[in-house]
């Protein structure tokens, strides 16, 4: 480790409603929890917000802690109606198979598609990705548990959280659970005591998949699931709790209360931190608005996932975040002229200071992109952007391979243009200009010469013939 203090990290907590110093409770083993995919199809862009924006967290402890001092757990709920549904058809199509050997396979493939999209997008893996499946034994743990301590009650072969006995319930989110109850569409059950109480556990048919437990056959409710994970990898107490501002309520409401009171001996997680939601050229993603599509769908349309990241991180997490053509573009654009300024360089040993501090002022992302824009020297260019997962090898393919020469096109519209302030006929200079934009082609025309950028849409095929 360096002599050299540690930055000083300052996150936003939704717990306390406040920007915080962070100090882990073990910096030699910091700890951070992000509530994962419902693995039933491709994940749209709203999924991916959040692993962009917590992966420049996991990169900024790492860089702050080390490496090997920081786990990331990120879950995959593979237990959901919809996986059900889709297994279901499958087998009524005449699928080979028991109904659990389909539902696997299901969010095998799905699993699959979401590792290679967020791979794309330039995410780390996380240290430890459970899926919910293999912890059903941890779950029925935790459960009983709760019921021992007068927390949760079993019924109709159902098994609910009383929400009424835990004090703190709505914290978080700042209401209080009468407020919840005349301001929200709960279910109302016969076997609930109370119309706010959540199920732990319930009951399946022969036609759902299911797991034997004191209560019968049966399968876990959303919540206990990221509890029980949580618990068995981080503990009793960790660091951070992240996820979308979509989860405050009551997905991360119901995770402290159940945890809290099946664990008392800790407090869950210290730092709760909540990303905004994205929009779609100023409106919200929706399929019935036209403007939903996946992260794939971008990919496949020649969007690069480098791009899809940088526009990600030009807004702050806690702000909402607007997807347009034109930032994408402009995103584009920088990123292929920061990768022409970098091929072939070494990155620096450390990112510029600058960056460092924007992104430990609450992972300001977007000031951190303002300071990599006044960085002069390439290799601290590199340095910094890869802090921010930008400029790496991997995610830059797109940019600088293959590479293309385009000094002839510069010197040729150079001479152009020498002949054309003489002859003040500038016709030849505006045609090859034109033509090298129909290409995608920037040009930057200065007292100083003529420079010659693959911009957006670069295609080297059409670029006009010089001879």
């Amino acid at each position: 480790m360096s002599d050299t203090p540690a930055p000083q990290i300052r996150l936003h907590n939704t717990k306390t409603r406040r920007k915080e110093v962070f100090a882990p409770i073990d910096p030699l083993n910091v700890r951070m929890y992000l509530c994962g995919p419902t693995v039933y199809d491709l994940a749209h862009l709203g999924n991916a917000r959040p692993v962009v924006v917590f992966d420049v967290l996991f990169r900024l402890l790492r860089q702050v802690y080390g490496a090997d001092h920081v786990k990331y757990v990120r879950n995959f709920t593979d237990v959901d109606d919809k996986i059900n549904a889709t297994a279901l058809s499958r087998k009524a199509a005449g699928a080979e198979g028991t109904l659990e050997e389909l539902i696997r396979a299901r969010t095998e493939e799905t699993i699959g598609w979401y590792h290679a999209d967020m791979d794309a997008l330039g995410a780390l893996r996380p240290t430890v990705e459970p899926r919910a499946t293999d912890y059903i034994a941890q779950m029925i743990a935790m459960i009983e548990d709760l019921i021992a301590g007068g927390h949760a009650y079993a019924k109709d072969g159902h098994v609910l959280f009383r929400v009424r006995s835990y004090t703190e319930y709505g914290a978080l989110s700042g209401r209080s659970v009468d407020d919840m109850i005349a301001g929200a569409r709960v279910e109302v059950a016969p076997f609930k005591e109370d119309p706010m109480d959540f199920v732990l556990w319930k009951p399946s048919d022969d036609d759902l998949p299911g797991w034997d437990s004191p209560w019968g056959r049966g399968r876990p409710g959303w919540h206990i699931e990221c509890s029980a994970m949580s618990y068995e990898l981080l503990g009793a107490s960790f660091d951070i709790h992240a996820g979308g501002i979509d989860l405050q309520f009551p997905h991360h409401e119901n995770e402290i209360a159940q945890s809290c009171c099946a664990h008392p001996e800790g407090h869950f997680a210290n730092f709760w931190l909540h990303n905004e939601m994205l929009q779609v050229e100023g409106k919200k993603m929706s399929k019935s608005l036209g403007n939903f599509f996946t992260v794939r769908d971008l990919l496949e349309k020649g969007i690069p996932g480098e791009v899809i990241r940088f526009v990600f991180l030009q807004t702050h997490y806690t702000k909402p975040m607007d997807w347009t053509a034109e930032k994408a573009a402009q995103a584009e654009a920088t990123l292929r002229k920061w990768h022409a300024l970098t091929a072939g360089i070494e990155p620096a040993r450390s990112a510029a200071p600058e960056v460092i501090a924007a992104l430990c002022d609450d992972l300001n992302t977007a000031g951190a992109i303002a300071a990599l824009h006044q960085i002069e020297d390439p290799a601290v260019l590199k340095a910094s952007a890869g802090l921010m997962g930008l400029l790496g090898d991997e995610i830059g393919k797109w940019a600088v391979s293959p590479v293309f020469d385009l000094s002839e096109f510069s010197e040729k519209l150079a001479d152009l243009r020498t002949a054309a302030m003489a002859s003040k006929d500038f016709s030849a200079v505006d045609a090859l200009k034109s033509a090298l934009t129909a290409a995608g082609v920037e040009v930057r025309m200065s007292k100083a010469g003529v420079e010659l950028l693959p911009g957006p849409g670069f295609d080297a095929a059409k670029l006009p013939d010089l001879a």
